[in-house]
């Protein structure tokens, strides 16, 4: 079966206290996709944060002793740079314009994962307002899938991307940071290759790969897409998550 990823659009401008699960079933509906077993929606963390009003006023932050030298050596407002070490474990590095550092959930990322771009204004002046990342996004996942199976009655799929760079790689790319219903990672080691030769390494990260086709129909701008149906994942579902995809710090090269 081929690979087909299709834009679903007519999800308005979500709110703090919106039915996603709803607004999602409504605009598939719109887009006239028939939902199939095994089919997956991808779905930007902008929306999914939006809904579960993880919004915070910078006017309302006070900056610690920390945040304020880190906000001077990365020239940065310190009630952002305060908010980004609340929602981390440990900063990794730092230097003018650039904040990397271990995420709560796991994950390593530039400024926690905290956005202004298309963020907007809940009252006052928009360049004070943040988004956070959801609180555990394969919570959100899930409770989005089970309303999509009850719904449709199809077993279904869903992955929650955002964008990250990498290390040395230059640019962002489309990255899951939750997922239910459907695999992280595929161990393909003991499979043979083309030749009969035993894999003996080869881990595939599935839901990362995915994640980068939908963010291609997304866009990183001002395209409003924020929805993907995706069909013919050449891998079997199945319950994941994304601490499948974190590497462990023993085995991290690059820290």
């Amino acid at each position: 079966m081929p690979l087909t990823l299709t834009p679903v659009n007519g999800i308005p401008l979500v709110h703090p206290g919106d039915n996603l699960s709803q607004q999602i079933a409504s605009a598939i509906r719109s887009a006239q996709i028939e939902l199939q077993d095994s089919d997956i929606l991808v779905i930007t963390q902008k929306i999914v944060s939006k809904s579960e009003n993880r919004f915070v006023n910078l006017n309302n932050v006070t900056a610690s002793k920390e945040a304020v030298t880190i906000a001077a050596q990365t020239e940065k407002d310190p009630r952002f740079v305060e908010l980004v070490l609340r929602e981390s474990k440990s900063v990794l590095r730092k230097r003018p314009g650039t904040l990397i550092v271990e995420h709560k959930l796991g994950f390593i990322c530039a400024n926690a994962g905290i956005d202004h771009s298309n963020v907007q204004s809940l009252g006052g002046n928009s360049e004070d307002w943040v988004l956070l990342l959801p609180e555990n996004p394969d919570e959100s996942a899930q409770r989005l899938r089970h309303y999509l199976e009850n719904e449709f009655s199809k077993k279904v799929g869903v992955l929650i991307i955002d964008s990250h760079g990498r290390a040395w790689r230059m640019g962002a790319v489309g990255t899951a940071i939750g997922l239910s219903g459907m695999p992280g990672l595929i161990d393909l080691r003991g499979k043979p290759d083309l030749f009969g030769y035993e894999l003996r390494v080869t881990l595939v990260a599935a839901a990362d790969e995915l994640a980068s086709a939908a963010s291609l129909m997304m866009g990183q701008a001002d395209e409003f897409t924020p929805l993907i149906h995706v069909r013919g994942f050449p891998y079997p579902l199945r319950d994941g998550r994304i601490q499948e995809l974190i590497r462990p710090k023993d085995l991290d090269l690059f820290r």
